[in-house]
């Protein structure tokens, strides 16, 4: 039986989603190919009629997993007030929701120590990827120039991303919502300036 061209389209979107939850949740090296594509009900033959291998699944979740934070931060940003969206777009990321939802999270937070051991070639698909979603950041940023919005948006998510990663280590959730409300006033008044 043959299936339609958009078929192979929607799997292979059904198997780069699926993908971003598991690596955000147990890494590139706990998730495997074989289990992925047991639990979408797929063989695991059929994971290379869509990549040429696990690392091209691994950059395209990375970016999946991108568009799906930059999707929840610009709904933030859409119904913060006027001249509120900076902080729309901390209080978001920073809330106690995200830092509980590692699958779901921010891939940054959750991969970077991982990506960092990559040869540069895989770190420098990663940089391309990332770079795209800060520009989206930046235009929230305030400053005088594109090149200071970037800057300022660069080291906000990074520092952000730092931030989320050790919530995650705080197993107390009243010391953990205090550190994240912490980290919001720094990070708005910081990139204010």
């Amino acid at each position: 039986m043959r299936y339609p061209a958009q078929h192979k389209q929607q799997t292979r979107q059904r198997i780069v989603r699926a993908a971003a939850r598991r690596f955000r949740s147990r890494g590139a090296e706990g998730a495997t190919i074989g289990s992925l594509m047991r639990d979408l009900r797929l063989t695991h033959g059929g994971f290379y009629r869509h990549f040429g291998s696990k690392d091209q699944l691994f950059i395209e979740a990375f970016e999946q997993s991108l568009k799906e934070l930059a999707g929840k931060a610009l709904s933030a940003i859409q119904h913060a007030p006027r001249g509120g969206e900076l902080k729309a777009l901390i209080d978001r990321y920073l809330d106690i929701e995200h830092s509980d939802d590692i699958a779901g999270g921010c891939p940054v937070a959750a991969l970077a120590t991982e990506i960092a051991r990559r040869l540069p070639k895989a770190r420098a698909d990663f940089l391309r990827v990332l770079i795209n979603h800060i520009a989206v950041v930046a235009k929230y940023v305030p400053g005088a120039t594109e090149e200071e919005r970037e800057r300022k948006a660069r080291v906000l998510f990074s520092g952000m991303a730092g931030t989320l990663t050790m919530a995650r280590v705080i197993v107390d959730d009243q010391q953990r919502r205090r550190f994240l409300d912490d980290a919001k006033k720094f990070y708005f008044e910081a990139a204010r300036q």
